[in-house]
């Protein structure tokens, strides 16, 4: 018998985020899933190093590899979609999930337990938190990338998730975005 999970992993690079703005570069969820790995592992670092923080770096991290997993099968729904309406939200919900589970399906049984945390995101709650910052960090990473560019198609996205950020409880997060954040604003001769 033939798997085809990681087949499908390797296909996120042809599900493009961003589905409704004009991008100077576009961006597919394998990109954005290894930058939230990234970031995720850092914010852990971050937060075990200097806040004391439990959450494990490695596994923020491999949380951030699979965080938009089943979105290679329902592909990305736009934000301001996905958030404008509890029941299109809840109603995404359930398609995530059934998506998560076909997905955990093209494993092997033996498998599935040690993925399916991931893919489904049942995850600690302080490990989750961690993700999710990570997750948003990237959109506004990638917000102020495209502003960088001249692109003005993203100023709202970039207030909005610089709010967001804002609003979230996380100190890693905060040390990030005042040690990290400002770098990425400028050009590669400057860095």
């Amino acid at each position: 018998m033939s798997y085809s999970f990681f087949a499908l992993l390797g296909r996120m690079n042809c599900i493009d985020r961003w589905g409704l703005m004009r991008n100077t570069r576009v961006e597919n969820i394998q990109e954005h899933s290894h930058m939230v790995a990234v970031l995720a592992h850092a914010l852990a670092v971050i937060g075990r190093e200097r806040f004391g923080a439990a959450v494990d770096p490695n596994e923020a991290a491999v949380a951030g590899l699979y965080h938009d997993a089943p979105e290679i099968l329902t592909g990305d729904l736009p934000t301001p979609v996905k958030y404008d309406n509890p029941a299109i939200k809840d109603a995404y919900k359930a398609v995530e999930s059934v998506a998560a589970d076909k997905l955990l399906s093209m494993l092997p049984p033996e498998l599935v337990g040690a993925f399916a945390p991931y893919v489904r995101e049942e995850l600690e709650p302080e490990l989750l938190a961690v993700v999710k910052a990570a997750d948003k960090l990237a959109a506004h990473i990638k917000c102020l990338e495209e502003l960088k560019a001249g692109n003005q198609e993203f100023r709202q996205a970039a207030r909005q998730t610089r709010a967001a950020l804002e609003r979230l409880e996380l100190p890693a997060l905060g040390y990030f975005m005042e040690e990290f954040l400002p770098a990425f604003q400028l050009t590669l001769d400057e860095l």
